[in-house]
């Protein structure tokens, strides 16, 4: 099992940056694929982006490719979703996962643990 906590949300204007961790519990990290998911007011979850165990292989949206990037550090359980560029469009609460099963998947079904959330803002 793994606990997964989010850090690093908070009200931005529109073209700034934030970095998002998500810092895991336990000693098994670096077995278990991690993603980030966002979920917008009224709308259904996300997804953003995702990184293989050894974080050599990424995968992103469409709509955040080009501005978002996710990476993993294995010797700090943590993974990070560095934003730049950033959208009022982009305002959500962001999540991340983990994947005991093959990395890369875009469905919020095929994670097995999530974390609770942090809130990112976007001003115009």
């Amino acid at each position: 099992q793994v606990q997964l906590v989010e850090s690093g949300g908070g009200l931005v204007q529109a073209g700034g940056s934030l970095r998002l961790s998500c810092a895991a519990g336990g000693r098994t990290f670096s077995s278990y694929a991690m993603a980030w998911f966002r979920q917008a007011p009224g709308k259904e979850r996300e997804f953003v982006a995702a990184v293989s165990r050894g974080g050599g292989a990424t995968n992103h949206a469409d709509s955040v490719k080009g501005r978002f990037t996710i990476s993993r550090d294995n010797s700090k359980n943590t993974v990070y979703l560095q934003m730049n560029t950033l959208k009022p469009e982009d305002t959500a609460i962001y999540y991340c996962a983990a994947d005991r099963g093959t990395w890369g998947s875009h469905s919020t079904y095929e994670y097995d643990y999530w974390g609770r959330g942090t809130q990112v803002t976007v001003s115009s």
